[in-house]
């Protein structure tokens, strides 16, 4: 596949190593070609690589399987247990592969996790989710200031930034790229 191809999610072997693909930023500088860089996932769990192409690098792509899973637990040292939607079947996914996704899943959330020679290699997070807010200061009586937020700890560990209106106990939206606040979620 050619370098232009990559988005996150993707995964190529490089240098003998699987790397998925973490983020993808297209730049066309003033002065000579457009680039491609790239923020990679080593598979093996050696951490982050950084890696610049040119739009006509051609890159070996892998295959990877793609399974919903759904989260049951977290085994307390930042890894988790994932079971296989189809087949019930459950897979350990260590703290090194999980990152920081573990944040924004709370227990029974539904996720893609990526396979390499059935051995999990990526967990694919959808673009928001929703978590409650456990812990957050009362919000000031008439602060009407816009763009004023407040710190809030959720139920999944995750820290964000919320506007003065949201209390404990609040559903919010929040999105996975950046753990922003999005939206308030209403309870039908």
């Amino acid at each position: 596949m050619k370098a232009n191809e990559l988005k996150p999610g993707v995964a190529i072997n490089l240098n003998g190593k699987l790397y998925v693909v973490a983020n993808i930023t297209h730049t066309k500088p003033g002065k000579g070609p457009a680039y491609i860089q790239a923020k990679m996932r080593a598979v093996d769990g050696s951490g982050m690589k950084e890696q610049r192409f040119s739009g006509a690098d051609v890159v070996d792509g892998a295959t990877l399987d793609r399974r919903e899973m759904e989260f049951l637990y977290d085994d307390g040292a930042g890894g988790g247990t994932f079971m296989d939607l189809t087949d019930y079947d459950q897979a350990e996914i260590s703290k090194d592969l999980l990152g920081d996704a573990l944040l924004y899943m709370a227990p029974n959330t539904t996720c893609t996790v990526m396979f390499h020679e059935e051995k999990p290699v990526a967990i694919e997070l959808p673009a928001s989710v929703v978590v409650t807010v456990t812990d957050t200061p009362p919000g000031i009586k008439g602060a009407t200031a816009t763009n004023q937020l407040k710190e809030a700890l959720c139920d999944t560990g995750l820290q964000t930034r919320v506007p003065p209106f949201i209390g404990n106990g609040e559903k919010i939206r929040v999105s996975t790229e950046d753990g922003s606040y999005m939206s308030r979620v209403k309870e039908d």
